[in-house]
């Protein structure tokens, strides 16, 4: 049963006010395409708050231990979740975002694989830029600049759509597509403080 309706509709009234969440880019969001959503980690909260400001459902990688917790190995695979095994190479997962992403659907991810201690964007992972060349979709670059304290705001800005047909064409590497990436990354942390 697909509770991805449910939850974006609970979160959203229960985070947008408490956070007064802001959304700043949601039009440059492509509408009838595969996208490779790459946002920076900030806290446990950005997979709801991306999935509540995102115009379009997200499928987004969880770490595997997520799928072992009682509570969450029953909901996390009803809101649209998938495990993935960090530090491996997770066939199973692959294949799973790269069909996603080929079908039009919208896969989020979080480049740097954990979240940041300290609020600045850490080193992105080769993964982001394997599936942004392998996956025939547009890249999405998202910041969402923090910190979550109750009644501050929090923005979450979407920025202009990464075509990563050049990298294809050249035939790019995964490091040099995911150093793309953050540099999109980074440029929307650094011009929407």
């Amino acid at each position: 049963m697909n509770l991805y309706p449910l939850g974006k509709a609970l979160c959203t009234a229960i985070l947008k006010p408490l956070y007064r969440i802001q959304v700043i880019g949601r039009e440059n969001f492509p509408d009838d395409t595969g996208v490779l959503l790459c946002s920076n980690h900030i806290d446990n909260l950005d997979p709801p708050v991306v999935g509540l400001t995102a115009p379009r459902p997200v499928h987004f990688m969880a770490k595997e231990e997520l799928f072992q917790q009682p509570v969450l190995k029953s909901v996390l695979p009803n809101v649209n979740a998938f495990p993935v095994k960090r530090g491996l190479s997770d066939r199973q997962a692959i294949r799973k975002a790269l069909e996603l992403l080929r079908t039009g659907q919208v896969v989020g991810m979080f480049p740097e694989g954990t979240r940041s201690k300290t609020g600045k964007l850490g080193k992105g992972l080769t993964g982001a830029g394997f599936f942004a060349l392998k996956g025939d979709a547009m890249v999405m670059p998202c910041a969402i600049i923090g910190p979550y304290r109750p009644f501050r705001k929090l923005k979450v800005v979407y920025g202009k759509p990464i075509d990563m047909a050049p990298y294809r064409e050249r035939k790019a590497s995964a490091e040099e597509a995911t150093e793309a990436i953050m540099a999109a990354i980074q440029e929307l942390l650094e011009k929407n403080r």
